[in-house]
């Protein structure tokens, strides 16, 4: 009676994950499926990488876009299609953290605690809201965290040992989405320095699975050879320049903000739990690889306070569970309920200012009725909307400008023009709005879009295909350094796009004066 009682609550509370995980899909496909508002600059991008397959980008490395390409072909690239693997990667996330809450011995409670504080969290309702190699991200690390916990829960005669395999493939994938995977590895390895994890190092596992993870990894090491180290370059650039503002302050302070500060009490109870609870202390481990990122983060001087939050959702976990024997044992039955009533509540409050959940005047009605101001998150200058809505609008707008500018040119000049953007949203957009409108080939001095065509510039034959350029932005002074003719033709405007996307000039320029692989090599622009 006894054990099918429990197997009866543990597929109760296998139910009740489900349906939370579920409520996690369906608050992302009811989102983008009635938004008013486009597709992310970063969105449109991975889509111009998903169409060049490659073992490495400028600034990531290929996993995601691999991933992306495969949607594509499925789904299609509407938004909504391009949205669904992060939906499918936040419901699986939610899912996960629950089962390695279930593997700490945690009940049904601490189940619906961890997994209502993942949902609720602004970080993941934003991250698994749009396309990004984060989503997938967040998903990995906290399967490894998952996989981690059952080598950690089993004895070490031999029957963990196809985990540390399934650990190892986990890492490598998880390098080949983001290379912050490292922070795991590195938060793992000194944790098999203590005292307590030492004998693992006399087995063969960890080494097996660092060697699966570095396999995994070979392919983007070997692309940024042959690429004079592009990703170091891009890494170095961003963090001196891109996030030079960001400081150890704002890193800490973002800790709060971003996992909702009503949730405080259940990730710093992870922190209890793994480091000085009694039954957490076997799987410190996971407490060593927090601190360890955090660590890492902050030395780093700049880091942005998303960086950290992959290694969360085991917080989550250990914290649900402490809350839970807590609770259980002084029988504060209102504290019970009111924790995740109250983290349910100011996530809904704040969803509006990390999902395009409602319209975008009612978006800036709340946001004035509620006093946040909008930002810019690397200190660009903002107008009506913050700069992770803003830089959903206008791209249409500036391929129907530029389409028309293009088309202004004779016949003739068409076959030989190009198109000059700025950055790769430009470029990218451009790219996957010329389906709708005429716009001839795009090039970009900024990330891998610089890459693509200095792999062109290098072929001499194609010399004759530059004549017509079709500039977006700058001023003509800087253009006529460079052309014979520089005559502005059109401007894009478009009300709610970021300021430096508004009232752009776009020029139509002719007759080079110095070779445009010369000028190609100065206007590199990794960040």
């Amino acid at each position: 009676m006894t054990g099918t009682f429990a197997e009866e609550k543990d597929r109760n509370t296998t139910f009740i994950l489900l349906i939370l995980s579920l409520i996690t899909l369906l608050i992302h496909f009811f989102t983008n499926y009635f938004t008013q508002f486009g597709i992310f600059r970063d969105e449109l991008y991975y889509i111009a990488c998903s169409r060049r397959p490659a073992m490495g980008y400028v600034d990531q490395p290929p996993l995601s876009i691999f991933l992306l390409g495969l949607s594509r072909l499925t789904f299609g690239d509407s938004l909504f299609s391009i949205r669904i693997l992060p939906a499918l990667s936040g419901a699986l996330s939610v899912f996960i953290t629950g089962l390695t809450v279930r593997r700490l011995g945690g009940g049904r409670y601490a189940v619906v605690l961890s997994a209502v504080s993942y949902i609720a969290a602004p970080i993941f309702l934003a991250m698994n809201n749009i396309y990004s190699m984060n989503a997938i991200d967040i998903l990995l690390w906290t399967l490894a965290f998952y996989i981690l916990i059952l080598i950690l829960g089993r004895d070490t005669e031999g029957k963990n040992a196809r985990y540390w395999i399934w650990l190892g493939i986990v890492l490598g994938l998880g390098l080949m989405n983001k290379i912050s995977m490292m922070w795991f590895g590195g938060g793992l390895f000194l944790a098999l320095l203590t005292r307590q994890y030492r004998h693992y190092l006399k087995t063969p596992r960890p080494y097996i699975a660092a060697l699966t993870a570095f396999i995994l990894f070979l392919p983007f090491i070997v692309w940024n050879i042959t690429h004079s180290l592009a990703h170091l370059e891009f890494m170095r650039n961003a963090s001196g320049l891109k996030y030079s503002s960001v400081t150890p302050v704002d890193f800490i302070s973002g800790q709060l903000l971003m996992l909702l500060p009503i949730s405080i009490p259940v990730w710093a109870s992870g922190i209890y739990y793994f480091f000085f609870s009694e039954k957490g202390k076997k799987f410190r481990a996971a407490g060593i690889i927090y601190a360890a990122t955090i660590a890492i983060l902050i030395i780093n001087w700049h880091s942005k306070p998303e960086y950290a939050a992959p290694s969360y959702p085991v917080l989550f976990a250990g914290g649900s569970l402490f809350i839970e024997e807590f609770l259980r044992k002084r029988a504060i039955t209102w504290l019970k309920y009111a924790l995740p009533f109250l983290i349910v509540l100011f996530g809904i409050l704040l969803a509006p200012f990390v999902i395009p959940c409602l319209p975008v005047k009612a978006y800036i009605a709340y946001s004035k009725m509620t006093g946040f101001q909008p930002d810019g998150h690397e200190g660009k200058e903002v107008s009506e909307l913050p700069q992770l809505y803003a830089d959903m609008f206008g791209w249409e707008d500036m391929a129907k400008t530029v389409s028309e500018v293009y088309l202004l040119l004779p016949q003739e000049e068409r076959k030989n023009a190009f198109v000059f953007a700025q950055n790769y949203g430009e470029a990218s957009a451009l790219e996957y709005y010329s389906k709708k409108y005429p716009i001839p080939r795009v090039i970009s001095p900024h990330n891998s879009f610089w890459v693509w065509e200095w792999e062109e510039l290098k072929d001499t034959t194609k010399e004759n295909s530059y004549q017509t350029a079709i500039i977006i932005g700058g001023q003509v002074e800087d253009h006529l350094k460079a052309l014979e003719i520089a005559t502005q033709k059109g401007t894009i405007k478009s009300r709610y796009a970021m300021p430096y996307e508004n009232n752009l000039p776009v020029f139509i320029g002719k007759g080079f004066k110095i070779p445009l692989e010369v000028i190609w090599r100065s206007e590199k622009h990794f960040i």
